[in-house]
């Protein structure tokens, strides 16, 4: 007997985004006295509040400017924008999967879009 899960809704999130939602469950969970945060939660805390490095706002303009280029969709924005790749070789890791790769210039027009941000 195989057990399906169906996926209602997908939604793609920066980090920034993440850390303002569990800043937000961690202050709810800390007024209640005997509620202790679970090992997967405080260490998705710890992550985000390590690699969250832009404020969400800029992280969702950076995803905004992404999406300008040809070839960033809306996943890859997101994956750039969580990732924060400061040279080709990191920006092209994130194209890893792709069926086709990004030529120097094209590469050097996403990082100086990246490097307004960060």
């Amino acid at each position: 007997m195989t057990i399906f899960k169906e996926i209602v809704d997908e939604e793609f999130l920066t980090v920034s985004d993440v850390k303002e939602h569990l800043a937000d469950i961690e202050a709810e969970r800390a007024l209640e006295e005997d509620r202790e945060l679970r090992y997967e939660l405080a260490r998705t805390i710890e992550h985000v509040n390590r690699f969250a490095v832009l404020e969400p706002e800029d992280a969702q303009a950076l995803v905004e400017d992404l999406q300008d280029h040809e070839k960033v969709d809306e996943e890859t924005a997101y994956k750039i924008t969580n990732l924060l790749p400061q040279d080709r070789d990191e920006l092209r890791s994130v194209y890893a999967q792709q069926r086709y790769s990004l030529s120097g210039d094209e590469l050097d027009e996403i990082l100086n879009t990246i490097a307004r941000y960060a």
